[in-house]
């Protein structure tokens, strides 16, 4: 009975141990499983690139050929990621390609093929693309695409025109 009574104590303190984070300071990092959803926004950066720093540019001119862009929409978006950078630079990506690619920000997205497959990706930048067209700052931008008001475009009316 003892022993029964010392295993469920330890048991305890270990269910405590791991439900507290280490650090309860304001760069505490809290384990995934207790989070927020709402709260959790993708990696983004926070400002502009510095002055003279190169982004890794976005796909372009025959990069936008084969298997990855057969739809119009798809060239579409490149053509308006590499029209505005650094904007992108400062905005998240919702499919969560921070976690599964190690992307950075939106432009991430755009350097390599993933924008083309991933209709989160697309509709984010047609979205930023956008918005910044009507003058937005990439900060409200940011406000818009966490408020999934990008679910709003219709990529395969990209490209007609």
């Amino acid at each position: 009975m003892r022993r029964a009574f010392l295993s469920l104590i330890l048991a305890l303190v270990m269910v405590a141990v791991y439900a507290v984070p280490a650090s309860t300071g304001p760069t505490a990092a809290v384990h995934a499983q207790f989070s927020e959803p709402q709260d959790d926004v993708p990696a983004y950066h926070t400002e502009a690139p510095a002055k003279g720093q190169a982004l890794p540019p976005i796909l372009s001119g025959d990069q936008l050929t084969g298997p990855f862009f057969r739809e119009k929409w798809q060239v579409e978006v490149y053509r308006e990621a590499a029209q505005i950078p650094d904007v992108l630079f400062q905005l998240p990506c919702y499919c969560r390609c921070d976690r599964a690619l190690g992307h950075t920000s939106l432009h991430s997205c755009f350097e390599g093929t993933h924008g083309a497959i991933c209709a989160t990706c697309a509709a984010e930048c047609a979205y930023a693309y956008k918005m910044t067209k009507l003058g937005r700052t990439p900060q409200q931008i940011r406000e818009g695409i966490e408020h999934k008001d990008y679910e709003s475009i219709d990529l395969d009316a990209l490209g007609r025109s």
